[in-house]
């Protein structure tokens, strides 16, 4: 339960303040893209929690992110890796389990 607080916040951060802190270029294709409204927040939990702690995707979720789109994926993914509260993760390693 604990983590899935620990992961709500981060999600939120991600969302808020991400914002604040992410490039020109990768907030504008987030705009332009509408990628904050394309996956339900489960889905946004679970991929996030995947990618910057440890779990996997489920089916559902995976189908998700795949209409979601490269695009707003790494744009979002970018932009999270901007955020001071994230400087310390190791960027090759967040890279590959994006991908």
């Amino acid at each position: 339960m604990a983590s899935l607080n620990v992961s709500s916040v981060l999600v939120v951060l991600f969302l808020t303040c991400g914002a604040v802190m992410a490039t020109k270029e990768n907030e504008q294709i987030v705009k332009e893209n509408n990628c904050e409204t394309k996956m339900g927040l489960p889905c946004v939990l679970e991929a996030f929690t995947s990618i910057f702690n440890t779990g996997s995707i489920s089916n559902k979720c995976c189908d998700e992110l795949v209409v979601f789109g490269k695009v707003c994926h790494s744009a979002l993914v970018k932009r999270t890796l901007e955020n001071p509260l994230f400087k310390d993760l190791n960027l090759a390693t967040i890279i590959a389990k994006s991908i």
